[in-house]
């Protein structure tokens, strides 16, 4: 593995409730010493240390108080249904948060499901739909290999599993040899991190990073056919979908079965060759347009108090000159950022501070935000990062 990037003492949870902001600005810290392998175009953090994490009910991702994600949320499930034919199914999803997207596969498709999440909390789902599933407050392992699925979905939790290859084994074990069981995995798309050296989709929870051909080359290790490789949300995720079939060796990443734009590894190198070149500038540009900013009595908020938000406060090390998050997830709502200790607040609370500048952390809300801002009587720059 050669290392690439390094970023020191940053906090080791992005997305857990913090109530103060002492507990915050003093939230256990790890390293980030992001290693890539030439072999197959995988990414990892060799520094990460698995035993310093906390997934409880005090973990908060959930993305469906937005219009836009619910959308894309909704549309997914209705694809997947359709395409493999998902109708009285059984279907696990493995990282199932609240349940949102596995209540909308069980809920179009008339199927029942069993989730699996350690953060999952039996109070805040009340959709009818809840009565075709079972939730397990628990990771995903070996120990539930012996339930029946005839899909099964593991979106954004892979890239936080240090043992990557051994848990698709895991899976691989589980589905058996049943031609018609298909998986469908979702992860951040590490090729879109690098090209738009997009630093504040970096953190700790994130150990695994995967381009499209190192993702498809740990399925096809560990016995899978891989079905269809793609990007979606503006290439910020990339998906795979795969069903049971032999183990295929393969040297430097390639495979007789590659499909299109699999065959990255050569992409990749001078991708992070862009990313460690441009990394530099892109730092310096944002911390003296923010200091600026700071010094002329403007104000600014960032939109997002979620885990892009965190690495981006922590990486620049921004303090008071950003002194609130918005989120519209009312969950976050009077809690602090992890590192950073900036409060997290509701869009309506600006209508009294009226900020200068809203840096958003993602762009494909841009609209929604406008949107919300034109309602509340807020002028302020939108300001995307990227």
């Amino acid at each position: 593995m050669s290392v690439f990037y390094e970023q020191r003492g940053v906090p080791v949870h992005s997305v857990l409730l913090l109530p103060t902001r002492e507990e915050a600005i003093t939230y256990p810290r790890g390293d980030i010493k992001l290693g890539f392998c030439d072999t197959c175009g995988f990414i990892s953090n060799m520094a990460f240390d698995p035993s310093l994490h906390d997934y409880s009910s005090r973990y908060e991702a959930t993305q469906s108080y937005s219009p836009t994600f619910s959308r894309f949320a909704t549309h997914l499930a209705q694809d997947l249904i359709e395409r493999h034919d998902l109708h009285g199914k059984n279907i696990i999803e493995i990282g199932c948060g609240q349940g949102e997207f596995l209540i909308e596969l069980c809920e179009l498709g008339g199927n029942r499901g069993m989730g699996f999440d350690p953060a999952y909390l039996e109070e805040r789902i009340s959709h009818p739909a809840k009565q075709q599933i079972t939730f397990v407050p628990d990771f995903y392992s070996e120990k539930y290999t012996d339930h029946p699925a005839d899909f099964v979905a593991c979106k954004m939790t892979l890239e936080h599993i240090e043992q990557t290859s051994e848990f698709i084994g895991t899976v691989r074990r589980a589905v058996g040899d049943n031609p018609d069981t298909t998986v469908f995995f979702q992860v951040p798309n590490a090729t879109r991190v690098l090209r738009d050296v997009a630093f504040w989709d970096i953190y700790y929870e994130h150990c695994s990073y995967f381009t499209p051909g190192s993702l498809a080359y740990v399925f096809r290790q560990n016995g899978f056919e891989v079905l269809n490789l793609r990007t979606d949300y503006d290439d910020q995720y990339l998906m795979i979908e795969a069903r049971p079939g032999e183990a295929r060796p393969s040297m430097n990443g390639h495979s007789s079965s590659m499909l299109p734009g699999e065959a990255d590894i050569r992409q990749t190198r001078h991708d992070l060759e862009t990313f460690t070149q441009v990394l530099p500038a892109r730092l310096k540009r944002w911390k003296e347009m923010i200091n600026k900013s700071w010094k002329k009595g403007e104000r600014m908020v960032l939109w997002g108090g979620g885990s892009k938000g965190v690495s981006f406060l922590t990486t620049l090390d921004v303090l008071d000159e950003i002194p609130f998050a918005v989120d519209i997830n009312p969950h976050k709502h009077g809690m602090f950022m992890a590192g950073t200790g900036q409060e997290i607040v509701p869009p309506e609370l600006l209508r009294e501070y009226q900020p200068n500048t809203i840096i958003v952390m993602n762009p494909i809300y841009c609209r929604e935000i406008q949107a919300q801002l034109d309602r509340l009587g807020i002028f302020a720059r939108l300001m995307p990062v990227g």
